[in-house]
């Protein structure tokens, strides 16, 4: 699993390109995405650029994926059993925008350089079968879903996880895009973000990693437009590097310091035996079991509220709990001291049994 960029080298400058891909380098980006799906004006300058800027970035130690289509192809002259090419424009592999039949997809995958083949996992249909049915190179094959520049296309959830599944029942390396909020270069002139899932439109792009980390389904995150801040670049590498998930929570304004202590300085474990109505974080209890904790701001309780057990609260006193239905709170047991912001909140599910997270303010 690694994390990517997007660079856009015909509509900018080689020093801009460059200083962004040494900066996200630094903060262990390894993957850059770019696209060659058409060639206006000067073509050769065009090329010689493109190959000054992916060259700077593979000696660096970056693996630069090359999207394409079958018209670029037979623009620059190139055929899919010769990849010299791509070899010598620097290219850690090449991304089939549009396919082929799947035997030529197969038999690029044996190209003489061991340049990676990487092919569309949006599609939703049998495409990857029918590469696999042609005994492919599986060390040079690997997947990426689209991005979609259009608000309300992207894809569904459900629809996406199916996807990734067919690639996932041949071991196969998978990739997805994720949208900054500052960027706005891409391939083409009208985005509203650059995006796999059209629910991370509007989120935050550490939401957005986080989701994937959790997911497990995808190997490569790849922000999909350029430039993203120097604060987002460092927000998704936070969370992909993290020893543990971590949840976003909003503190109410009277928590205790032993409240807070216990919130954001723990790690918190879901216990396996679980409840439909409250994730449990037990450890805590034994831990602070001599603290007082009074009781301060008792509320019915909603979901996605933090609670600490209270003095009132028996051997339960200093368990943390994430409420995932409407409760009551009626014995006065539990202080409310947060809630999970709307986005990890909906990042709830993905967590496992007996996992560990952290909440961070």
């Amino acid at each position: 699993m690694t994390l990517g960029i997007s660079i856009y080298p015909e509509k900018t400058t080689q020093e801009k390109d460059q200083a962004y891909i040494d900066l996200a380098y630094q903060l262990g980006y390894r993957r850059i995405f770019t696209s060659l799906l058409e060639l206006a004006g000067d073509e050769e300058q065009v090329i010689n650029n493109f190959k000054e800027t992916v060259q700077y970035a593979s000696n660096l130690g970056m693996e630069v994926m090359v999207d394409i289509n079958p018209k670029i192809f037979s623009q620059i002259g190139v055929s899919y059993e010769d990849l010299s090419f791509f070899s010598e424009l620097g290219a850690y592999g090449i991304r089939l925008d549009m396919g082929f039949t799947g035997r030529e997809e197969a038999e690029m995958t044996r190209n003489a350089y061991n340049l990676k083949i990487e092919v569309n996992m949006s599609i939703g249909t049998k495409y990857i079968d029918n590469i696999m049915s042609f005994s492919p190179n599986k060390k040079n094959l690997v997947g990426s879903h689209n991005f979609y520049p259009m608000e309300y296309s992207g894809l569904d959830e459900g629809f996406y996880k199916a996807c990734c599944q067919q690639f996932k029942n041949y071991s196969l390396e998978t990739a997805a895009f994720i949208t900054s909020k500052n960027a706005i270069l891409g391939p083409w002139p009208l985005q509203d973000g650059l995006c796999t899932l059209e629910q991370h439109r509007n989120q935050t792009i550490r939401n957005q990693a986080q989701y994937y980390v959790l997911d497990e389904a995808i190997d490569t995150i790849i922000i999909g437009d350029a430039y993203a801040s120097e604060q987002e670049l460092a927000e998704v590498s936070e969370v992909y590097f993290a020893t543990h998930p971590q949840l976003q929570v909003v503190l109410e304004n009277n928590i205790q310091p032993i409240e807070k202590k216990i919130v954001l300085e723990e790690k918190h474990s879901y216990r396996g035996d679980r409840s439909a109505f409250l994730l449990r974080s037990s450890l805590p209890r034994f831990k602070y079991r001599e603290e007082s904790i009074a009781a301060t701001n008792c509320p019915p309780l909603k979901r996605g509220d933090i609670v600490i057990g209270n003095n009132n609260f028996g051997q339960y006193k200093a368990e943390l709990h994430i409420v995932l239905q409407d409760i009551p709170n009626n014995k006065q047991r539990c202080n409310l001291v947060g809630h999970l912001t709307e986005e990890s909140l909906d990042l709830l599910p993905k967590l496992k049994a007996w996992s560990k997270f952290k909440l961070v303010q």
